[in-house]
C-alpha cells in the first residue's frame, strides 16, 4: 500500500515537474492570457459552483458562496493582473540591483470544506500568475465541488495555451496519500488552508509551507463608536455564509457602562441573548468538550438548526445567538472559535479590563490572525492595535469581509490569511501572487566609497573604539 501511494505521488509530481519546465519558458503576456481566461471561466461558473458547494457540504448559504467565488476570481484577478511575475520586475540604477522573478515549482494546495470552490480558484489563479503548476487536495466532504472548480479552471487554462498538467487533483479521502504528496521532495511549496492538524502536518512535511492558524477574532466596541452602525456591521459579517470565514467575529467586548445600550441594539436588530441554561445547552452542541474544538456538525449552520440541535427555542428571524460569558478558557467553551452564527459577549469593568479580555481571547486560539475595533477615537484605535497580536486589525469594518481584503479596504484580497510567528506562520500578509515567486537579485558593482576610503589598519588596533572608527568611516563624507 505504501509503495503504491509513493508510486502514485511520483507520477503526479513527474507530470507537475514537466509542466513547470514548460511554464518557466512563458513570457508575461502569455502567462497573463492564461490567468485572464481562468478568472473569466471561474467567474462565469460562480453560481453553479456555489450551489454545488452547499449541496455537497451542507454548509453555508449559496448566495454568499457566490460572493466568495466573485472575490476569489474577479477581485483577486483585478489585484494581480498588472503585477510583474515574469522576468525583470525591478531595475534600480542607483543601487545597481536588478530583480528577476522566477517560479517556485510545483505547489501543493489544500482547500477547506468551508470555502471549497472559492479557495480552490483563488489558489489556482495566484499559482498560474506565477507560472507554478498546482496540485489540488480537496477536503473529503467537498471533493466533487472542488474538483469541478479545478476542472473549469484547467479547461480554460489549456485553451489559453497553458501546459498540460498545470492543474492536477489528487484523490480525496486519504490522509496518508495527502501527507505523502506533502512530503514529496519535488514539491516546492505547500499552501495549506484547513484545520490545525492539517496546517501542522504541512509545516512538518520537510517542505516550505504557508499555512494559516485559527481565528477566534475578538472585537472591541468602544464607547466612542456609532453603536447601531457597529452592530449592523458585526451582524452582516457574522451571518455571512453562516460565519464560515475564519476571520469572522467570535467575541464582542464592551465596557459595563455601555453594556445595556449594546444589548438593546443587538436585540433591536434581531439577535438573541441566551439565558445561562441555554448557554450550557448550546455549548454542548457547538464545542467538543474533550478537545475544546468546534463541532463540525454546527459549522456554517443556521441559527434555527443550531437551536434545534441544542433543544432551545429562539424568536423567529433571529440572526445571531449571543452568550454572555464571565471568563475565557476551557471553563467557557464558547470563548473558543466557532464558525457559526454564535458570539461570545463580555461586559468589562473598564477600558483596561476590556483590552485584557481581548488579549486573553486572542491568545486562547487566534493569535496572529485578526481583530476588530469600533471606535471614533484614533487614540483608542492605536492603543488597541499595539497590544493585540493580530496580522489584521480592522477598524469600523466587518471582520469577515474586512480581513480578506479588497472590499472594505485596500488589503490584498486573499483567502489565505497569514498569522505570523504567533500563529506559527511565516508571514502576517494576505497571501497572493507576490508570495509565490523566487526573486533573483543581479548585483552590479557599486563600491561602498565610505568603506573603501577607510584606513582599515585601524580595525586591527584595539586602541580605536567605535567613536574613532565612526569618525574614520565618515571623514570624507
Amino acid at each position: 500500500m505504501e509503495g503504491t501511494m509513493q508510486k502514485n505521488a511520483d507520477e503526479i509530481l513527474e507530470r507537475a515537474v514537466l509542466a513547470a519546465a514548460e511554464f518557466q519558458q512563458f513570457d508575461q503576456a502569455h502567462t497573463d492570457r492564461i490567468v485572464e481566461a481562468v478568472y473569466k471561466a471561474g467567474l462565469n461558473a460562480r453560481v453553479k459552483l456555489a450551489k454545488m458547494a452547499v449541496e455537497e457540504t451542507g454548509i453555508g448559504i449559496w448566495q454568499h458562496k457566490v460572493l466568495k467565488n466573485v472575490l476569489a476570481t474577479q477581485i483577486v484577478y483585478e489585484s494581480i493582473k498588472d503585477e510583474k511575475t515574469v522576468g525583470v520586475i525591478s531595475d534600480n540604477p542607483l543601487t545597481g540591483i536588478t530583480e528577476i522573478a522566477q517560479p517556485l515549482g510545483p505547489i501543493f494546495a489544500v482547500t477547506p470544506v468551508t470555502n471549497p470552490t472559492s479557495t480552490a480558484m483563488y489558489k489556482i489563479l495566484i499559482c498560474l500568475k506565477t507560472r507554478n503548476p498546482v496540485i489540488m487536495s480537496a477536503h473529503r466532504s467537498a471533493a466533487k465541488c472542488t474538483a469541478a472548480a479545478a476542472r473549469i479552471c484547467y479547461d480554460a487554462a489549456l485553451k489559453a495555451g497553458a501546459p498540460e498538467d498545470c492543474i492536477q487533483m489528487i484523490p480525496s479521502g486519504s490522509r496518508e496519500f495527502t501527507q505523502t504528496v506533502m512530503a514529496h521532495h519535488k514539491i516546492a511549496l505547500i499552501l495549506a488552508t484547513g484545520g490545525t492538524g492539517l496546517v501542522k502536518a504541512a509545516y512538518s512535511s520537510g517542505n516550505p509551507a504557508i499555512g494559516v492558524g485559527p481565528g477566534n477574532v475578538p472585537v472591541f466596541i468602544d464607547e466612542s463608536a456609532d453603536l447601531p452602525f457597529a452592530i449592523s456591521s458585526i451582524i452582516a459579517s457574522k451571518t455571512f455564509d453562516n460565519g464560515t470565514i475564519c476571520a469572522s467575529e467570535q467575541s464582542i467586548i464592551v465596557e459595563e457602562k455601555i453594556e445595556m445600550q449594546v444589548r438593546e441594539e443587538f436585540e433591536r436588530q434581531h439577535c438573541y441573548f441566551l439565558t445561562p441554561d441555554e448557554i450550557k445547552k448550546v455549548e454542548k452542541v457547538a464545542v467538543v468538550e474533550e478537545t475544546m474544538s468546534m463541532n463540525p456538525l454546527i459549522v456554517g449552520q443556521s441559527v434555527e438548526s443550531i437551536a434545534h440541535k441544542a433543544g432551545i427555542s429562539v424568536p423567529e428571524k433571529t440572526k445571531i445567538l449571543l452568550a454572555k460569558l464571565q471568563g475565557v478558557g476551557k471553563e467557557y467553551p464558547l470563548s473558543h472559535e466557532v464558525l457559526a452564527p454564535i458570539l461570545a459577549f463580555y461586559a468589562a469593568r473598564d477600558y483596561h479590563h476590556a483590552i485584557h479580555l481581548c488579549i486573553d481571547l486572542n491568545y486562547l486560539g487566534g493569535i496572529g490572525h485578526s481583530a476588530g475595533i469600533y471606535a471614533n477615537d484614533e487614540k483608542r484605535v492605536l492603543e488597541f492595535s499595539q497590544v493585540i497580536n493580530a496580522g489584521r486589525i480592522v477598524v469600523n469594518t466587518p471582520t469577515s469581509q474586512g480581513a480578506v481584503g479588497g472590499i472594505y479596504n485596500l488589503l490584498v484580497p486573499s483567502l489565505t490569511l497569514g498569522c505570523g510567528t504567533g500563529g506559527k506562520n511565516i508571514t502576517t500578509e494576505n497571501i497572493s501572487a507576490r508570495n509565490l515567486i523566487n526573486i533573483q537579485r543581479v548585483c552590479h558593482r557599486k563600491m561602498n566609497e565610505k568603506y573603501m576610503s577607510v584606513n582599515r589598519d585601524m580595525y586591527f588596533d584595539e586602541q580605536y573604539d567605535e567613536i574613532a572608527l565612526k569618525q574614520e568611516y565618515h571623514k570624507n563624507f
